[in-house]
This record gives C-alpha cells, sequence and structure tokens, in this order.
C-alpha cells in the first residue's frame, strides 16, 4: 500500500488517538495542579468521539497508509471498556500494531482484558524512582507501587514494554542512573525525553532542558554502551544499548536534534480534533465529517487525506528561529504527547 505524503514527502505512518481528555495525575509538565483544579471543566461524555466514530476514523487512516496506532490521554484508562476499543481497531484491515501510553496507575487490574483484545505494546510515564519525588511530580496524586506493580505486571506479560521518563534539569537528573540500574535485565525498554515546549501551561525555557547528550554523558559514568541501529525509517528515539546487553535505552531529543524530517504521526483529540503536530496551534475539526448522514467512507478518506496532504509542520526544526514559542499552542493533556 502506498502512504499519502505530505508537502515535504513525509508518508502518514501512525495515528495517536487520544480517547480522554482528563487524568488522575497533575503532572506538572502536562495538567500542574494550580490551572486543573478540582473545578476545572473537561470534555462531557457526550462530547467525547465514541468508539465506533474513532473506529470509522481509524479504518479511513489504515486506507491512506496507518498501520500503527496508539491510544493515548490525559490517562486513557480511565476511559471505560477501553479494551472494547482495542478489540474493534485491532480488527481493521491493515492496522498491525496497537500501543497504550499510561501513567500506569490502573494498568494492572486492566491488563488482561486488554492483553485479550489484542494489545500489542505499553509505554508507562516513571519520571522517578524515588517515591518522595515521584509523587512531587504528579502533583502529589499517589504513590509509585501501584506503577511498579503495574510495570512488573506488563514485563511479565507477551506485551513489549517502554519505560518513559521526561527529564528537566535541577528536577530529575538524578533519577536516570537508578532507572537504568531497575531496568537491567527486565526485557523493559527506557526511553529519556527531552523536555518539551508542548503547549503553554507548563513554563518551558530552554534552560530546563536536558539535551539527549547531556543525558548520554550521565549514563557513560557508570555503564559503556553503544549506538543500535534503528528499527524503521522514521523511529522517534535514538536507540542505544548497555554493552553487557542487560538494556535497551533511547532518547527523544526534539528539542537538541530535531527530527520533523521523519515525522509521520498524526493525532486525533478525544474530541474529534486532528492534529499534524504535536506543538500544532489549531486542528481539524473532523466531528461534523462524522456527523453528516451524506458523508460516505470513501469521501471521508478524501477529505482526511487533503489535511495530510496539505500539512507542512516542522516547529522543531524552526524552534530556535521563532521569537514567540508560547503562541497558541494545543496542551498536551489533549493529543496525549
Amino acid at each position: 500500500m502506498t502512504r499519502i505524503k505530505d508537502r515535504f514527502d513525509r508518508p502518514i505512518q501512525d495515528l495517536r488517538i487520544s480517547v480522554m481528555d482528563t487524568c488522575n495525575y497533575r503532572c506538572a509538565y502536562c495538567m500542574p495542579e494550580d490551572k486543573f483544579d478540582d473545578d476545572y471543566q473537561f470534555l462531557r461524555p457526550d462530547q467525547r468521539l465514541s468508539f465506533s466514530q474513532i473506529t470509522r476514523l481509524a479504518t479511513q487512516f489504515a486506507a491512506m497508509g496507518v498501520s500503527k496506532l496508539r491510544l493515548t490521554g490525559g490517562e486513557p484508562l480511565l476511559r471505560k471498556k477501553l479494551h472494547t476499543l482495542v478489540t474493534e481497531l485491532k480488527n481493521i484491515d491493515g492496522i498491525q500494531d496497537i500501543a497504550i501510553t499510561t501513567n500506569g496507575v490502573l494498568l494492572e487490574k486492566q491488563l488482561p482484558n486488554l492483553i485479550d483484545a489484542g494489545l500489542n505494546r505499553v509505554t508507562i510515564s516513571l519520571d522517578a524512582l524515588d517515591d518522595t519525588l515521584f509523587q512531587r511530580l504528579n502533583g502529589h496524586k499517589g504513590s509509585i507501587k501501584p506503577v511498579l506493580k503495574a510495570i512488573d505486571a506488563a514485563i511479565n506479560s507477551s506485551l513489549q514494554v517502554k519505560i518513559n521518563c521526561v527529564v528537566q534539569k535541577n528536577c530529575n537528573e538524578s533519577q536516570i542512573l537508578p532507572i537504568i540500574e531497575h531496568f537491567r535485565d527486565s526485557g523493559a525498554i527506557v526511553r529519556f525525553i527531552e523536555f518539551m515546549d508542548v503547549g503553554n501551561i507548563n513554563d518551558w525555557h530552554s534552560d530546563a532542558v536536558v539535551t539527549g547528550q547531556d543525558i548520554l554523558n550521565i549514563i557513560d559514568t557508570k555503564h559503556p554502551f553503544s549506538a543500535v541501529t534503528p528499527n524503521y525509517h522514521g523511529e522517534v528515539a535514538k536507540r542505544y544499548q548497555l554493552d553487557d546487553a542487560s538494556l535497551e535505552f533511547g532518547l527523544i531529543t526534539s528539542v537538541s536534534q530535531p527530527f520533523c524530517g521523519d515525522c509521520g504521526r498524526a493525532r486525533l483529540s478525544a474530541d474529534g480534533q486532528l492534529y499534524t503536530c504535536l506543538f500544532a496551534n489549531q486542528g481539524h475539526n473532523l466531528k461534523p465529517l462524522l456527523n453528516d448522514p451524506h458523508m460516505n467512507d470513501h469521501e471521508l478518506t478524501s477529505q482526511l487525506t487533503n489535511i495530510w496532504q496539505q500539512r507542512s509542520d516542522r516547529y522543531s526544526e524552526q524552534r530556535h528561529k521563532l521569537t514567540d514559542r508560547k503562541k497558541s499552542k494545543i496542551e498536551m493533556y489533549v493529543i496525549g504527547g
């Protein structure tokens, strides 16, 4: 199948689907508690895309060349009966891989149903192993214990497991080596992510970025490693392996080494907005198309194809040239990173 390409000849490959805009954590770089208190108005259930609408859109994206789907949030496991959506998505022709990104709190209980439904991979966010720091980073919304239990359960299942750690200067650099040590010989893959200027509310500034090279330098003080060949063209993370083969880790370097040139990811928000970049300032509202009784699947695919073919986003490559990086960008909790 020939994938649809954008203005920079980038074929669409992945669709990231936010099924929930709410979360049970209040991490400062995504959903800080001072801005998302108990009175904050998230989407009502009737404002979110239904599972059938999500499945219909995913089917059309598969016809355009998408083979990988990732369910995100907010916290996707807050969406009731999420495993039923996984089952529906797994049955779409052309979809080869389904993953979930989660904070892990609700994962252990839901894991059996998700695996039975056909989930292939899970990514669990873990910004610290120290419980005091962990709780400070998540807005004091829970200890690390259930997350570590869920990670162990996932590692012992059929799923491929990745651990994501967002590293911020003068915050959690001290956790890089403990995380490396903790997951050696576990079979999980660890990925360290540069702190990015997604949205407008996370108080991002360049001085808070721990670059990929900084992270490598820290790891190199204790563990020799070597670069690993990418799994596929356009892979987000730069891959490395400890020389004793006890752990694979990766770096996501959107700030210091942008990878816009290979980006083939589209993002669908819980309320039906399609974003063609993590740093987009506006989306394409798909709900009118879905609600139009005269819009058949062929016409819907044509509309989606046109959106992707007009895509010219490359924010990370242009970041250093921009004078106003905070102007009207979609927040991370809306599209899940």
